[in-house]
């Protein structure tokens, strides 16, 4: 199967550079304005034509599966009233997307995350958003744009955006060779280099869309860096073959996995999207 329609959200991360929000929260739900994160990647899917959501969740996130299930009493409750455009667009997602979760039980890395929703996605090509990463675009979103490429390449698919060198120890890291305007085909992946090792500064942020032969792949990756099975160690192989596109997408991102990333998210939200939709 060649079409894409699934996505996998990795959400059973601690978020603790959120505490104590997160001790009972999911960094996943924290509000841009007033709709969580999660939901942004949801509907940043459906816009690239998927309808399967698939979420790797753990200990303390059943607020996840409560947000995409309908609320009667809520409902109920504000039937009639000027309060029911704010759930027009829940309930849009809630009637046009299936979504199923499994649980990752032990926190070992991205990539056994990823290994972790194989259950959910089968033998077929997927995509992947890290909720934490926030997409803004003038026009198509930023998966949209990926999967547009997926159907030319048929191959895995990561998004990078240039960053300052000194920061390259935040982030997956590539090189390549260009192969059109602002994609690559990578040879060298490296996670977290020190500025001073690091292959380029071009980083990878959260939205792949990877091949189904990823989870064999990724059953036979060692741990890596801080004992974790990385993605980008498994990405390597598919790479080595040729077989992995990097992807300058069109739009801007916020690190809303930072305080000062989600602020500023916030008070971009508010100020181009709340406060004209309010109007």
């Amino acid at each position: 199967m060649d079409k894409i329609r699934k996505c996998l959200f990795p959400a059973a991360g601690y978020g603790t550079r959120f505490l104590p929000v997160t001790k009972s929260m999911p960094k996943e739900m924290l509000p841009l304005v007033n709709k969580p994160l999660i939901q942004y990647g949801v509907e940043e899917a459906m816009a690239a034509g998927l309808s399967g959501m698939a979420i790797v969740t753990g200990r303390g996130k059943r607020a996840l599966e409560d947000h995409f299930d309908i609320s009667y009493e809520l409902e109920h409750q504000i039937a009639g009233t000027d309060k029911e455009w704010a759930l027009k667009d829940i309930r849009h997602i809630i009637n046009s997307c299936t979504f199923s979760y499994t649980r990752q039980i032990e926190m070992k890395g991205l990539g056994h995350a990823i290994l972790t929703g194989e259950s959910l996605i089968g033998e077929e090509p997927f995509a992947v958003i890290l909720a934490d990463d926030y997409c803004v675009t003038d026009d198509s979103g930023v998966l949209a744009q990926m999967v547009k490429l997926y159907e030319q390449y048929r191959c895995s698919i990561v998004a990078i955006e240039e960053i300052p060198r000194e920061e390259t120890y935040k982030y997956g890291v590539i090189a390549g060779d260009l192969e059109a305007e602002g994609l690559y085909r990578v040879r060298e992946m490296v996670e977290k280099p020190a500025p001073e090792v690091a292959p380029s500064n071009l980083a990878i942020i959260g939205r792949y869309i990877l091949t189904p032969d990823i989870f064999d792949i990724l059953r036979n990756t060692p741990p890596g860096r801080n004992g974790e099975i990385q993605i980008t160690d498994a990405l390597m192989t598919q790479a080595k073959m040729g077989r992995v596109l990097a992807y300058r997408f069109k739009g801007r991102r916020f690190d809303c996995g930072s305080i000062e990333g989600f602020m500023e998210a916030s008070n971009y939200n508010y100020t181009h999207l709340y406060r004209k939709h309010k109007a």
